[in-house]
C-alpha cells in the first residue's frame, strides 16, 4: 500500500508515520509538508530515511495531482490549526484548510485514490459546562473561530465531494492531542516548557474550560481502523473519555514535575474561547472495534513529560521564537 501524508512533518502527522511504518511493513509512506514553524524534519528522526519526504504545499495543484497519482491512500493531516493564530492573521487559513482541501479531493477524484480527511471536534462549537452532553456525528456544526471555520468548510467539500462526484473519503474528528513531537505553541507543551525553564504556567481566564483529551497514539491508531474498516462517505468522531478542565491540566503537570498544583498565573480570557469539548465515540467503538491505549490520562501526561524532558534539542529551538510571539499577547493555549 502506497500512503500519501499531508503533513507528515507536523505533531500528529509525524506520530502517524512512525507508527505507520513500525506497525505496518507493507505500507509505502510519502510525507508531503510545507515545513512551516509547525513542522519539522526533525519531528521524522529516525524514519527520514524510510520515507519520500517532499517540501511543498497542499494548495499547490500541480505538486499534489503528481504524488495523488502514485498513492492509494492520502491521508490529509495538513492544517493550519492554532485558534490564536487563526484570530491574528485567518488567510493562512482559508488557503490551506480550505483550498488545500479542495486540491486534493480534485486530485483524488481524477485519480480514484481513496482519501481520509482528519478534522477536528471544535467544527461543533462548545457544549454548556454543566450540560450531560457530547458530540456525535449528527451534532450540528457551529465554529467559534477561523480555525475551527475553515475545518468545517473542508469537511463540507469533502461530504459534497462523495455526494457528488463518488470519490471514495471518510472524516474522522477528534478531541485535543497530547503526546510526543507537539509544537511548544500549544497548550500541555507550553506549559511543561515553562515548568522546565523554571517559569510559571499562566491560564486564560478561570481556567475551566474543558477539552476531552487523547493520546495521539490513539487516535493514530483510530484513524487505521477508519481506513481498514470504516464506511466511504461516512464520519466517525474518535474520543478516549479523557475530559479535563484547563486548570486541571496545569495542576497535574505542576504535580508531575514537583512543583505546588496552584504554582501559575490567570491573564485575560482568549476571544470566543470554547468552555467545553466531549466526543462520543460510541460509533467507532461498536462499528469498528476500536478502544483507545490510553485511558489514563494522568499517566500519559507523565509519559509526555518525560518526553519533552528528553527531547530538548528538539523543542528548544522552537521556545524562543513562540516566545516572542506570545510576549505581547500572553497567548497560552
Amino acid at each position: 500500500m502506497r500512503v500519501l501524508v499531508t503533513g507528515g512533518a507536523g505533531f500528529i502527522g509525524s506520530n502517524f508515520v512512525h507508527q505507520t511504518l513500525a506497525t505496518r511493513p507493507d505500507v509505502e509512506v510519502t510525507v508531503l509538508d510545507a515545513l512551516t514553524y509547525a513542522g519539522s524534519r526533525s519531528s521524522l528522526e529516525g524514519v527520514l530515511g524510510d520515507v519520500r519526504f517532499v517540501e511543498g504545499l497542499v494548495q499547490d495543484g500541480a505538486l499534489v495531482d503528481s504524488l495523488v497519482a502514485d498513492a492509494d491512500v492520502v491521508v490529509h493531516f495538513a492544517a493550519e490549526s492554532h485558534n490564536d493564530n487563526s484570530l491574528t492573521s485567518p488567510g493562512p487559513f482559508v488557503q490551506t484548510n480550505v483550498v488545500g482541501t479542495y486540491e486534493l479531493l480534485e486530485a483524488v477524484r481524477r485519480h480514484g485514490v481513496r482519501y481520509h480527511h482528519i478534522s477536528t471536534d471544535e467544527v461543533y462549537g462548545d457544549l454548556a459546562l454543566d450540560s450531560p452532553e457530547r458530540f456525535t456525528e449528527e451534532t450540528p456544526y457551529n465554529p467559534s473561530s477561523p480555525y475551527s471555520s475553515t475545518k468545517g468548510a473542508s469537511d463540507l467539500l469533502v461530504r459534497a465531494w462523495v455526494r457528488s462526484f463518488g470519490i471514495e473519503a471518510t472524516i474522522s474528528n477528534c478531541s485535543n492531542n497530547y503526546g510526543p513531537r507537539q509544537h511548544v505553541e500549544k497548550f500541555i507543551p507550553r506549559q511543561v516548557t515553562e515548568v522546565i525553564d523554571g517559569r510559571r504556567p499562566r491560564l486564560y481566564g478561570d481556567g475551566l474550560n474543558v477539552r476531552d483529551w487523547i493520546h495521539v497514539d490513539d487516535h493514530n491508531s483510530a484513524v487505521w481502523a477508519i481506513i481498514d474498516r470504516g464506511q466511504m462517505g461516512e464520519t466517525y468522531l474518535i474520543g478516549a473519555d479523557g475530559e479535563v478542565d484547563n486548570r486541571g491540566v496545569v495542576s497535574q503537570v505542576l504535580e508531575l514535575m514537583d512543583r505546588p498544583g496552584d504554582d501559575f498565573d490567570h491573564v485575560t480570557d482568549r476571544p470566543g474561547h470554547d468552555r467545553r469539548y466531549a466526543i462520543d465515540w460510541t460509533r467507532l467503538r461498536d462499528e469498528l472495534g476500536w478502544q483507545p491505549q490510553y485511558r489514563d490520562f494522568r499517566s500519559g501526561l507523565a509519559a509526555t513529560i518525560e518526553w519533552y524532558r528528553d527531547n530538548e534539542a528538539w523543542w528548544r529551538p522552537q521556545k524562543a521564537a513562540a516566545e516572542a510571539r506570545y510576549a505581547a499577547t500572553e497567548q497560552v493555549l
